[in-house]
């Protein structure tokens, strides 16, 4: 315990810690001062979690990136009522916003040079190991994503343009991202449009019903793609609308827009000049290439061990530097830069609610080791892009600088008149579901 005493006794200078070893013994840290963790939405009152298992506070110290979320996920570590993981998470990273550059102080030049290593080695993406990596990710129940997404499955950022959470619905959100990046595209009726990485097949459908465009969405997650082509039949847009399971890097033909959104964290950074190159060749010189990813506001890193391992394997969250430098490479123009913050820590916010919410049914779909990680994961993800430095980038990208009008107005005008015309869902997307709301 006295390494991660000694931790806690440091990073803790807001609100209160009880940690009760497995022991017995209580630990506390912090003076009780501020209103941690209600400023970030949290409960009242001091943060009380129990180690419950003997090597708890070690295996917690000694792998800080890796350790917490194993032990939470084991049952090793239990946040005590009222209060949550998430209120853990947040507090202590609202308390140490540090916390991830003293984390690696204490490793030591050998372990930092080595997680940088593994992280790279994790980045190389070749063919078989990236259809490997989307379906680790991907290819799990449909029933999972069902109950902590939108109605239209939009597993990627949503766009907050109020700045309050609280006002806005999720899936009022996810529409409005979706106008906001359709503008950006510059799209006309009858265009040809590539979806690099489609998802369930929500922007490719949207895209199609607001400008009439045909569009070819690829992913390597086998149930993704199953259920895009049903969504596409099911609307009767499949001769407009085509899904295949493809690896982008095996498409051919040519497109006046390309789209990638939640793309490029899979990719893998050995793997960007290709990406750039490929998507180059397959785009009209007059088109237009829009990216949306998770994104540094800061130089380049590395995947973090737990994120690697549990969820995102193969994944990394590129600094602009990075996208920049290698489309550059390519031949391409960066058009437009745009730096989303908060967004995506309100929508990681509102997925935990409703995992919170259909507890039951996941536990019984995989186990409370399962949900434990889920939690874990989306309660990580949103302290980063809450109390950390994480951001999301939309990046527009042209070969040719007469492809976008002179000024940025169009963008924000396009968006108005597709969030006039648009509707939010009102139901997800099932079969049994749909007929038995009609």
């Amino acid at each position: 315990m006295w390494l991660l005493d000694k931790f806690l006794k440091k990073a803790i200078n807001h609100g209160q810690l009880v940690v009760t070893d497995h022991d017995g013994r209580k630990y506390v840290y912090g003076s009780g001062a501020g209103s941690y963790p209600e400023e970030q939405g949290g409960k009242p009152g001091p943060v009380r979690i129990r180690l419950t298992h003997p090597k708890a506070a070690a295996h917690i110290a000694r792998y800080p990136q890796l350790g917490a979320g194993e032990a939470f996920m084991w049952g090793w570590l239990v946040v005590e009522e009222p209060h949550d993981i998430r209120d853990m998470i947040l507090f202590v990273t609202m308390n140490a916003r540090r916390l991830g550059e003293e984390a690696l102080k204490a490793q030591g030049p050998l372990r930092k040079l080595a997680q940088r290593v593994i992280a790279a080695v994790d980045g190389i993406n070749q063919r078989a190991s990236a259809r490997k990596n989307a379906e680790h990710t991907y290819n799990l129940t449909r029933q999972l994503y069902e109950r902590f997404l939108d109605e239209d499955r939009q597993y990627t950022m949503a766009y907050y343009r109020e700045g309050d959470p609280a006002s806005t619905s999720l899936e009022q959100a996810q529409m409005d991202k979706k106008a906001h990046l359709a503008a950006k595209l510059y799209l006309k009726p009858g265009m040809k449009v590539l979806d690099i990485g489609c998802g369930w097949g929500g922007f490719a459908l949207y895209l199609n019903k607001m400008y009439d465009v045909e569009v070819l969405g690829v992913a390597l997650a086998p149930d993704q793609i199953a259920f895009c082509k049903e969504r596409a039949e099911a609307l009767g847009v499949a001769d407009k609308v085509k899904f295949e399971l493809m690896d982008y890097r095996d498409v051919t033909g040519e497109f006046d827009r390309i789209s990638s959104v939640g793309l490029l964290e899979h990719v893998g950074t050995v793997h960007y000049p290709q990406f750039f190159e490929h998507t180059n060749r397959l785009l009209k010189p007059d088109g237009v290439m829009i990216s949306h990813c998770c994104g540094r506001a800061g130089p380049p890193g590395y995947t973090d061990a737990w994120t690697r391992k549990y969820i995102f394997p193969g994944g990394y969250i590129p600094a602009l530097s990075e996208l920049v430098t290698e489309s550059e490479k390519a031949g391409w123009q960066v058009m437009d830069v745009e730096a989303m913050r908060f967004h995506y820590s309100y929508t990681l916010e509102e997925w935990y609610k409703r995992t919170v919410m259909h507890r039951d049914e996941i536990t019984a779909m995989y186990d409370d080791e399962f949900y434990r990680m889920w939690l874990f994961y989306l309660a990580g993800a949103e302290q980063s892009f809450r109390n950390g430095t994480m951001v999301n980038w939309q990046v527009q990208y042209v070969k040719d600088r007469n492809a976008i009008p002179m000024t940025r107005e169009y963008i924000e005008e396009e968006s108005a008149r597709l969030r006039a015309k648009g509707e939010v869902p009102t139901w997800r997307f099932d079969p049994e579901l749909k007929e038995a709301a009609e």
